[in-house]
């Protein structure tokens, strides 16, 4: 079960290696793929056929546009009994292969049935390109306008993933094309993403006493001198029960890098220890296959090092001042320094200020240890700051997978999404910066519909 989980992880985000084309079965109504005219190397996958081969159809009391635009292939569905709004959808990280495709959001049935359009792009490169991501769905609107002859009244942009950072990029860098956003299982926080993935590692590191090394440009031999140190941290650690003192130590201190103390949060650690890493290092547990130092920290796209651990201050507690063990933890730790930082625009890793000027509605598992229960409060945060609070709604969501999402989760968020649109009516959400309201044993259960069959809580309390 959690290989087949992780699996569908490797379909959605961040790894940090190449992934395969994928495979398309013969059938008279799929093209072969086309060469891409803006990305050397690169080839288009039909728009009018899905990955499994078959070809894509409109649902019923619906019409669908396919094509190529630009490099990057798109889909639209509009119902005949449209709304006239429009869903710009955005895909998540689909590795670094040189063959891009489109696909169908997760509430497609629902749009069509809520009378929405939507539309989706392939992107015209894969990677972590969240700009180039960012470029394709906003020129979506206007190829919206060119193929189904009409203008969208609104349109809302979403995205799960990645795409949840290519619709939080979206809507700051085209405030006026947006009425309204849903990202969900987002990178939020641009590059916390990567601070985390060096936190979870160098703590390992320091607690299991094995020296480890940040390098800006590994050398052919790198890789399989990380696959050796993990391979000594893993039983120091106990992994991945975390069956040692400093296995229990391990978990403490991710737990609150990751979002804090919260509720199932032993068995979110437990399903991630237990699934394996990303090709080529799926022999190794989840995380260690993220250390940023495998690829020089630039996440594949970035001019440096994006990953910064230098004044973090690594805890284990909640008291009031570091323990002893916790400086003692603090002084071995590795220190890493950024040599690039979030880019204001559209290059390298695209920042997210937190400025919505249009409401946002997001939702997170809290056991997602993958992209992390942390990304909600960093955008809660950057949000506060600008004085944006009131434009932002974070979902916390009592699953361990990542975007493990029901479908009643979903669909109530974009009900609930559109009618603040339509009335100004902010919608409820969780505290998600309130430390207590977090770590309360009912925390995500407000918004929680149906079973997470390997998130382990007290159960929710019932309705009165």
């Amino acid at each position: 079960m959690l290989r087949g989980r992780a699996a569908v992880v490797l379909a959605l985000l961040v790894s940090f290696a190449a992934a395969p084309a994928p495979a398309m079965a013969a059938a008279p109504a799929c093209a072969a793929p086309a060469p891409s005219t803006t990305q050397p190397g690169y080839l288009v996958a039909d728009p009018a056929c899905n990955v499994d081969g078959t070809p894509f159809v409109a649902l019923p009391g619906a019409r669908v546009h396919v094509g190529i635009e630009a490099g990057a292939a798109y889909r639209i569905e509009v119902p005949d009994a449209w709304n006239g709004r429009l869903v710009v959808w955005a895909h998540g990280y689909r590795g670094t292969g040189t063959t891009v495709y489109v696909d169908n959001p997760g509430l497609r049935e629902h749009y069509v049935k809520r009378g929405y359009a939507w539309a989706a792009s392939s992107y015209a490169t894969n990677g972590y390109d969240v700009g180039q991501g960012v470029r394709d769905s906003v020129a979506l609107i206007d190829v919206f306008r060119r193929v189904a002859d009409v203008r969208a009244r609104s349109v809302i942009m979403s995205g799960a993933s990645m795409g949840g950072h290519v619709t939080a990029v979206a809507i700051e860098e085209h405030p006026r094309a947006f009425a309204g956003a849903m990202p969900y299982c987002g990178v939020l926080g641009d590059t916390a993403l990567y601070d985390y993935f060096l936190d979870a590692n160098v703590t390992a590191a320091a607690l299991a006493g094995v020296d480890i090394e940040f390098p800006l440009k590994p050398d052919a031999g790198y890789q399989q001198r990380w696959r050796e140190q993990v391979g000594r941290i893993v039983p120091a650690l106990g992994l991945p029960a975390a069956s040692t003192p400093a296995g229990r130590t391990w978990s403490a201190v991710v737990e609150r890098r990751s979002g804090g103390d919260r509720p199932g949060f032993d068995s979110a650690f437990a399903y991630w220890n237990a699934a394996p890493s990303l090709p080529p290092l799926a022999d190794l547990p989840f995380l260690f296959g993220l250390y940023p130092g495998l690829q020089g920290g630039t996440a594949g796209i970035a001019p440096g090092n994006v990953a910064d651990n230098r004044r973090t201050i690594y805890r284990s507690t909640d008291r009031l001042w570091p323990t002893t063990a916790e400086w003692r933890l603090n002084q071995k730790v590795l220190r890493v320094r950024r040599t690039a930082a979030a880019d204001p625009g559209l290059a390298g890793i695209p920042r997210v200020d937190g400025n919505p000027r249009i409401p946002v509605l997001s939702l997170h598992d809290i056991g997602d240890l993958f992209v992390p229960f942390s990304m909600e409060q960093a955008y809660a945060t950057r949000a506060a700051r600008h004085g944006k609070s009131r434009l932002f709604v974070s979902r916390a969501i009592r699953g361990v997978g990542h975007c493990d999402f029901t479908q009643p989760e979903l669909t109530e968020a974009f009900d609930d999404l559109t009618s603040w649109i339509a009335t100004g009516h902010r919608p409820a959400g969780d505290a998600v910066l309130n430390r207590r309201a977090v770590a309360d044993p009912a925390f995500g259960c407000r918004f929680t519909r149906g079973a997470h069959r390997t998130f382990v809580a007290p159960a929710c309390p019932a309705a009165p």
